[in-house]
């Protein structure tokens, strides 16, 4: 199998943010080509959304990244022909109903007519099917999955596979294309100790190859680059001896102590609450207390006659009504 140039993986002050607020920000990272980079952290904290958007199938709205000198995200479709997705869920599952040898044919019928040069589908159809074997044969090796140790080979359902194995496949339809940037989620899900260490076994395979590996899991082994989606517990620095020291990071009153500072890879999820947003200014103001309430009163009686109501108030609240009117009437107005 051809080894292709892996692809340096860069970003700063990366982030995502959506309808609901941040789904990730701050990511930065510096990897060479060939590196084997683990995306950690607990499920439903960003690590899916920050590899697609490493892989340029996801807008980011903060920073910059660059994926082998592309940058995004201006330059995603040009990150989309060097990176290649492993299984992920929900964007590229595995077709449960068909063979194993089929999922493998229609990965290289698809990569040939989309990715190949148009000057391989002139071709004899004898030749094509020859080089597809062989490349089938070649991607299944580095993979590490030999079909003869499969209950009915070749033929045996995608439903069949066990977990591993199953990554092996996903893996082995990536490399097809010759990726310079490989990106897996969910690694060791639903794999046992041994299936695990197998896991990243083939990811350093693959690596030390030269394809760059992107991979998202719960615990990233010791020799990977770790891009965090929150910082460890035992890298709170603050006070080794006291007794309290596991809830030091939710103090308020220490910010520039927090351990992301220590061992900042990314910050997103709870650091990114700690910013001073909107919200803040609310809470501050629905703890004024009622003495800044009475103030405001006291300021509002403009027309002196101790009523409090201020004629000018009026008139906002009235300009303030028939501003929201013109903007409901121009949304109506979208609409139609």
């Amino acid at each position: 199998m051809d080894s292709p140039h892996g692809a340096a993986v860069k970003a700063e002050d990366f982030g995502l943010k959506g309808p609901r607020g941040w789904v990730f920000r701050g990511v930065g990272i510096d990897a060479a080509p060939g590196s084997l980079i683990a995306v950690e952290g607990p499920s439903g904290s960003g690590r899916t959304c920050l590899l697609l958007a490493l892989t340029g199938r996801m807008k980011a709205t903060q920073g910059h990244a660059e994926i082998d000198g592309h940058r995004l995200p201006k330059r995603m479709a040009a990150v989309r022909r060097i990176a290649a997705l492993g299984h992920v869920p929900g964007v590229n599952d595995l077709d449960q109903a068909l063979t194993v040898a089929e999922q493998l044919r229609e990965g290289a019928l698809l990569h040939r007519r989309y990715d190949g040069p148009v000057r391989a589908l002139l071709r004899p159809r004898a030749e094509r099917r020859a080089r597809a074997a062989a490349r089938i044969d070649e991607v299944l090796a580095a993979a590490g999955l030999d079909l003869d140790t499969l209950p009915k080979g070749a033929r045996t359902s995608v439903r069949d596979l066990e977990r591993l194995e199953a990554v092996r496949l996903s893996v082995a339809i990536a490399l097809l294309g010759s990726p310079r940037l490989l990106a897996l989620d969910d690694l060791d899900l639903k794999l046992s100790d041994t299936e695990r260490t197998e896991a990243w076994a083939l990811l350093r395979s693959i690596a030390a190859r030269g394809t760059t590996v992107l991979a998202v899991c719960s615990e990233a082994p010791a020799d990977a680059v770790a891009l965090r989606t929150s910082p460890k517990e035992p890298d709170a620095p603050d006070a080794p001896d006291a007794p309290d020291a596991p809830d030091a990071p939710d103090a308020p009153e220490a910010p520039g102590t927090a351990p992301q500072a220590a061992d900042r890879k990314i910050t997103w999820g709870s650091s990114a609450k700690s910013a001073p947003d909107a919200d803040a200014a609310a809470d501050a103001d629905v703890d004024a207390g009622p003495d800044t309430e009475a103030a405001a009163e006291n300021d509002s009686d403009t027309d002196g006659d101790g009523d409090g109501d201020g004629d000018r108030d009026t008139d906002t609240d009235t300009e303030n009504d028939d501003t929201k009117g013109e903007d409901d009437a121009l949304s109506e107005a979208g609409r139609a």
